[in-house]
Parts: C-alpha cells; sequence; structure tokens
C-alpha cells in the first residue's frame, strides 16, 4: 500500500463525544464495527449512514437496525434520479452503463424510498437535492421531480431532509421554497459562500461541513462557517470523500472528525470543547435521536 492509500492516524481524541452527521460506511475499507470502533476511539460515537440508491437505502436502515449508534437517511441522489429515467449509455456517472426505466421506473424507486422512510432506525430522507456538475441539462426535470418527492416524503414522516448542493444553490433554495421544507433540513457538505449562509441560517436550515473547508482553496466555505449561527452547525466526513488537510487524497473515515471539528473551532474562534458540544446537541436535534 503506497502511502497516498494509506489511512491517516488517529487523530487526538476529542474530550467531547461528537456525530459524524453524513457517512458512507458502505464504500469505506473494513468492517462496520470497525469503523464504529476506530471513531469511538477518538470520541465519535455517533454516526448517520446515507443511502444514495434503493440498494444503498436499504443497507443503511439495516446497518442503523443492527447497531445502536448507526442511524440511517435513505433517498435517491440527485444524480441517481435521471439514471433511473433516462439510463446511463456513455456512463457519465461513473458508475457503470445502465437502461433506463422512464418515469414509472423513479416511481417504484421512490415508492421503496418512501416505505424505508416510515422505518424507527432511519431518521432522515436524503441525500436528495440537486446536482448540476455532473447530469447534462436533459437529467434536470427527473432530479426536480424526484427531489420534490424527497420533501414530500421527509414531512410525511417526520424526518430530517438532507440535501446534496453542487452547482445548484439557488435553484436548491427554490424547490425548498415552493414545495415548503421540513422542519429540520441540513444541507450535507454545505457549498455555499456567506451570503447563501445567511439565507439559510434565516430559514433555520442546518449547516454540515466536511473536510473541505479544511483545503487551501475553500476560504468562502470558511467565511460561510465564520456567519453561520452556532445551533446550526454540524460537521461530517462524506466519507470515504472529502478527507480533510493536511490528508487530502487519502481514505475518509469517521475517525478523521476531530481534524475537520479543530480547523472549524480555529474559524470560530472558539475552544473545540465548546464547538463540540454544539455539534453534538445540534446533530442529535437535527436528526430527533
Amino acid at each position: 500500500m503506497s502511502a497516498k492509500d494509506a489511512p491517516p492516524p488517529l487523530p487526538e481524541p476529542l474530550l467531547v463525544e461528537v456525530a459524524d452527521s453524513h457517512t458512507h460506511l458502505d464504500l469505506q475499507s473494513g468492517t462496520v464495527e470497525e469503523a464504529l470502533v476506530k471513531a469511538a476511539a477518538v470520541g465519535v460515537t455517533t454516526v448517520v449512514q446515507v443511502g444514495c440508491d434503493v440498494k444503498g437505502s436499504r443497507w443503511a436502515a439495516e446497518t442503523a437496525a443492527a447497531h445502536e449508534h448507526v442511524h440511517a437517511a435513505v433517498a435517491l441522489h440527485p444524480n441517481e434520479a435521471p439514471r433511473i429515467v433516462l439510463g446511463d449509455p456513455d456512463g457519465w456517472s461513473r458508475q457503470g452503463a445502465r437502461e433506463g426505466g422512464g418515469d414509472s421506473a423513479l416511481d417504484d424507486a421512490l415508492s421503496e424510498i418512501d416505505r424505508l422512510a416510515a422505518l424507527p432506525y432511519v431518521r432522515g430522507v436524503g441525500e436528495t437535492g440537486l446536482d448540476f456538475f455532473r447530469t447534462g441539462p436533459e437529467g434536470i426535470a427527473a432530479q426536480e421531480r424526484s427531489f420534490r418527492a424527497h420533501i414530500e416524503i421527509a414531512k410525511r414522516h417526520g424526518k430530517a431532509l438532507v440535501i446534496h448542493d453542487r452547482e445548484a444553490h439557488a435553484d436548491v433554495l427554490r424547490v425548498l421554497d415552493e414545495e415548503g421544507a421540513p422542519e429540520r433540513t441540513v444541507f450535507h457538505c454545505y457549498s455555499g459562500d456567506a451570503a447563501m449562509a445567511e439565507i439559510c441560517a434565516a430559514k433555520g436550515y442546518y449547516m454540515s461541513f466536511a473536510g473541505n473547508v479544511t483545503f487551501k482553496n475553500a476560504q468562502h466555505l470558511r467565511d460561510a462557517l465564520a456567519v453561520a449561527p452556532l445551533e446550526l452547525v454540524l460537521v461530517e466526513t462524506d466519507a470515504p470523500f472529502l478527507t480533510p488537510a493536511p490528508y487530502r487524497g487519502r481514505p475518509n473515515a469517521p475517525y478523521l472528525i476531530p481534524v475537520t471539528l479543530r480547523a472549524m473551532a480555529e474559524v470560530r474562534g472558539i475552544g473545540e470543547n465548546e464547538m463540540a458540544e454544539a455539534i453534538a446537541v445540534n446533530t442529535a436535534r437535527a436528526f430527533d435521536y
């Protein structure tokens, strides 16, 4: 294993236990149990496991049912919706070629997400939203239809809505306004600027910051974090992606939350314990556990 592929070392443990508000244990190496033990050793005692398609959402629900400190979120990722409807003949999604099934296939997938969202271990509906980075214009209608359906599902079941917003800020905010956002709405891997953070704050949306808040080229994220109300701030890994500096490019996992949290405390000019206490309370409130 090259140094680039090697897992980063365990950080100093946090003194206040926190949650990783968004992770993909199914995409990480090793077992769920190993990941949870490693995370707990540094004070990360709870994780929210997030589904991106029907199969992954079923897995998230099963994993949460089996582990007391794992909560699930279930959804069709914004890029999954156009793949279901239109297919993926040229592999734009980087997930292999696939036949399209039309609108009825999307309806079938959404009804399964609806069924899963009713389960007690499922605390969120997400990650859903809009992603104009990878999907071409022909896929936008399917994304928006799927997003609106997820908002309705979250509200009907009283679950948190977990939003994936990539290069689609204005449209995500518009759809939330048009549909009426659920009581608890989380912008996962917050990617907007300070002006958008003020809009989210006014609406009571949670903003979850990932390892990219530590990247040199991400001053806009630090500016957003600086103005976000502390009671609306969460932390996440989005593991195995977005590993915080100085380990960027190596595999991410929930045990690396302390690295990001310490960087966030520095941006806010507060101690790491104060940051951790706020995040622990906020995550439990956002996901109602």
